[in-house]
């Protein structure tokens, strides 16, 4: 099926789309790390979640570039919100790619946790933190094998969609999609 592949038993697709309606188990936010909302779908998902999100994240603090914490998703279409928080591309030379590949990884393996079925991811970094949109495509699917590898005979997880809010994105990521998972992997 077109956007679609399935990999040791989890199903990997693509989503064009507001991620804040997105009906899932675990919503993940590309946050900063004070916690605080901001813009982009760190801001989209704190409107949209209600003042309860905010509240959980000040009780929490404050979350690590390449972490994952979790609150409850308030009015979102989720039983929680998984925040992580992506580098800040600086040219690639301050270990930005293993940062953002931490960030998939641990809010997969978050999710696994929590004993979720299907998180809805968006493209972490890509936007005012600038890191490049092919080179975070890469990473993050080489981020779900790696997960997947490691957990699939263990995990609750069976979907894993990236929503993703542009066009270009979708596009980007579909054909990284197609290039890193086979249809024969299933």
């Amino acid at each position: 099926m077109l956007g679609v592949r399935h990999y040791k038993g989890i199903a990997i697709d693509l989503f064009h789309g507001d991620i804040t309606e997105f009906v899932c188990d675990g919503m993940v936010n590309a946050a900063n790390e004070a916690l605080a909302g901001g813009g982009g779908v760190d801001g989209a998902i704190h409107q949209a979640g209600g003042p309860i999100i905010l509240e959980e994240c000040r009780q929490i603090g404050s979350c690590a570039t390449g972490s994952a914490v979790k609150t409850s998703a308030g009015n979102l279409p989720a039983k929680a919100v998984i925040h992580t928080v992506g580098p800040v591309w600086r040219g690639g030379q301050e270990n930005e790619p293993k940062l953002l590949e931490s960030c998939y990884y641990n809010s997969l393996k978050l999710g696994h946790e929590l004993g979720f079925r299907h998180l809805a991811f968006p493209s972490i970094s890509t936007g005012i933190y600038s890191f490049p949109v092919q080179q975070a495509a890469e990473l993050t699917f080489q981020a779900m094998r790696s997960f997947i590898d490691e957990f699939s005979d263990k995990t609750t997880i069976k979907r894993i969609t990236m929503v993703l809010f542009s066009r270009d994105d979708h596009n980007c990521y579909q054909d990284q999609m197609f290039q890193e998972f086979s249809e024969e992997e299933a």
